[in-house]
């Protein structure tokens, strides 16, 4: 009887700045995604969709009921995986999409992690405050071990938590602090700016634009129900950078523009 042949371990790529840039995007401009989880008693693999958004750091978390089935089991056995990537126009299989493998931690939302994740689910989410409030409701956090990028046809790569996600570290903490502040200043006072942002640097289409959330290496802005991601020239150092690069980023635009 002839050896079976063995079969590659996998068909994919070493990881680069693209994969990266991919991933960071994806994580970014996530607003849900497929659940994967374990029936408790069977072990069989089920799917859920759920709503979602990117802390500080890029990981992400989502709210749940604790009477849905998948919180139930996720309880019992925390291992899951998460797919988000948004098909777009033509073959879904043309366009980027993330699994992520991971185990869910449940969060205190009465916390000051838990306000500032309220937050900025509500920014993304803004008519998910007639649940979040509901007393059997909590937000899990997807603690990523890795994960599987496909960005298209040809383009496969296995990613580590450190290719995707931010430290947790003091800069996260001074962000995550001033956050809200900023973010209203800026779509309050600024909103001109604020569009440019959108239009000019980062070429989206004409919209009411506003900035949902930031983070030490860019923003996340909305309109309607567009998300897209514009990262600084720079990562920042420390938090009170974002003030002269906000500033430096609307010179840029009106630059732009007028040229």
């Amino acid at each position: 009887m002839a050896e079976p042949r063995e079969e590659p371990k996998h068909l994919r790529l070493d990881t680069n700045d693209e994969a990266r840039a991919f991933a960071e995007t994806l994580l970014r401009t996530c607003r849900h995604g497929a659940l994967g989880w374990l029936e408790p008693g069977t072990g069989q693999p089920l799917i859920s969709r759920v709503g979602c958004a990117p802390d500080i750091d890029g990981t992400i978390f989502f709210p749940a009921s604790a009477l849905s089935a998948h919180t139930k089991a996720l309880a019992r056995d925390a291992r899951c995986s998460l797919l988000i990537g948004e098909p777009g126009k033509g073959d879904p299989l043309a366009h980027p999409r993330l699994s992520l493998v991971a185990r869910v931690v449940r969060l205190d939302k009465d916390s000051a992690d838990g306000a500032r994740l309220r937050r900025r689910y509500l920014a993304r989410h803004p008519k998910s405050g007639i649940y979040l409030d509901l007393p059997d409701f909590a937000f899990y956090r997807l603690d990523c071990e890795r994960a599987f990028l496909n960005g298209g046809f040809g383009k496969a790569f296995d990613l580590a938590a450190g290719d995707m996600f931010l430290p947790r570290d003091e800069l996260a903490a001074e962000l995550a602090k001033a956050e809200q502040g900023i973010v209203s200043h800026m779509n309050e006072d600024h909103a001109e700016a604020v569009g440019l942002y959108a239009t000019v640097l980062a070429k989206a289409g004409p919209g009411h634009w506003h900035i949902v959330s930031l983070d030490p290496r860019g923003l996340d802005l909305a309109a309607g129900q567009r998300l897209i991601r514009l990262n600084f020239a720079k990562p920042l150092t420390s938090a009170a950078e974002i003030r002269p690069v906000l500033v430096e980023m609307a010179k840029e635009a009106r630059a732009m523009q007028a040229g």
